[in-house]
């Protein structure tokens, strides 16, 4: 299983050739994995979350999402199936997808700070048993490559996506409704994570990977990890009293209405009446390493968001080759699972097994 703690949870349907030999009836079938093939551009593609002529020339791949990790004690009001279009476009440098999903809502409301009546500053949470929002939150997308993990081709994200049960995880208590990690010290998982808010208004994915770690010591997060990186990101904003906004966006911008950007990022004053929003994030882009190595144009419009997305062929830097899934070799099957997260912190609607990316 997955989410921000686990991202994506796929059912295995394993069976044994001597079961399927002597009781057919008993048999579960194994679903093959979709096939998406990148074909060669013939112009030069540009950013702009539209389909212009180039991308006529790839064939469109539909990968119905309809299946839900945990159902939360205080209800889910986010989507619970969607059928994604995903293309992809490659060139002498760089490898592109085009996708499309419907979600009716746009959701940028992300613990965002509202004011009261009496002058005190609200954070809007709903939090379930897991400890995670599926109300006060925004839109995301997770695409998992398998760099190295047993498995993966049959069972997709779910090879590394484990559930909680009876309140232990590997033996260890937790709270989580799942968590992400693979099961041997030498398998990684590259994760590309678009945030609506935290990334998105900046023009990249959040690039994360998923090792083999099970101690909460260790990091918090057990095997997901974000890239290597030397500064940027993204910090909740609240004061050190945790009674309201530590910064705001000056002057106000109702385009940068929930995020607060590092260019005009100011120190909090409260000129504000009953009712208006703060953001609850400050963002700003990654810089060093290799975490923002993927781009992106993502726009909504009339229930149905558009990313189109750019990233290097081969990559490099510090771990790049652990981190990142490298399409050095165009003979090759690239392995990937796709899941969409609507206003949800960890919940997503995802797809069995998993997608075979071929280049052509």
């Amino acid at each position: 299983m997955k989410t921000l703690g686990k991202l994506f949870l796929g059912l295995g349907l394993g069976i044994t050739g001597m079961l399927l030999i002597a009781n057919p009836s008993l048999a579960e079938k194994t679903k093959a994995p979709l096939e998406l093939v990148s074909v060669k551009a013939d112009t030069a593609i540009t950013l702009d979350a539209m389909a212009e002529k180039a991308w006529d020339k790839a064939t469109a791949l539909e990968v119905k999402m309809d299946q839900l990790p945990y159902e939360p004690d205080n209800g889910y009001g986010g989507i619970r199936e969607t059928t994604a279009t995903i293309k992809s476009l490659y060139d002498d440098k760089y490898v592109y997808f085009f996708l499309q999903y419907a979600d009716p809502t746009q959701s940028f409301a992300r613990f965002p700070w509202v004011k009261q009546t009496d002058g005190t500053w609200k954070q809007l949470k709903k939090k379930d048993s897991t400890g995670h929002d599926n109300t006060y939150y925004e839109d995301k997308v997770g695409f998992y490559w398998e760099i190295k993990a047993k498995g993966f081709k049959k069972k997709g994200c779910a090879v590394s996506c484990h559930m909680t049960e009876n309140g232990l995880n590997n033996g260890i208590a937790d709270t989580s409704a799942g968590r992400k990690y693979t099961n041997s010290p030498d398998e990684t998982i590259d994760m590309w994570h678009w945030k609506s808010v935290r990334t998105g208004p900046l023009g990249f994915f959040d690039d994360q990977f998923v090792d083999s770690n099970t101690d909460p010591k260790v990091d918090k997060n057990w095997g997901r990890h974000g890239d290597v990186k030397t500064g940027g990101g993204y910090k909740d904003n609240i004061n050190e009293a945790k009674t309201g906004p530590a910064f705001m966006n000056s002057p106000y911008s109702e385009e940068d209405k929930y995020w607060v950007l590092q260019r005009s990022k100011a120190e909090f004053v409260d000129m504000f009446k009953s009712g208006d929003i703060v953001p609850g994030i400050v963002i700003s882009p990654f810089t060093g390493g290799h975490r923002a190595d993927i781009t992106v144009k993502s726009a909504w419009k009339d229930g149905m968001w558009t990313l189109e997305i750019k990233r290097a062929l081969t990559t490099s830097g510090d771990k790049a080759d652990i981190q990142d899934v490298q399409f050095s070799d165009l003979g090759k099957v690239y392995y990937f699972g796709l899941s969409v997260f609507d206003n949800s912190q960890i919940n997503h609607v995802y797809h069995e097994g998993s997608i075979g990316m071929t280049f052509k």
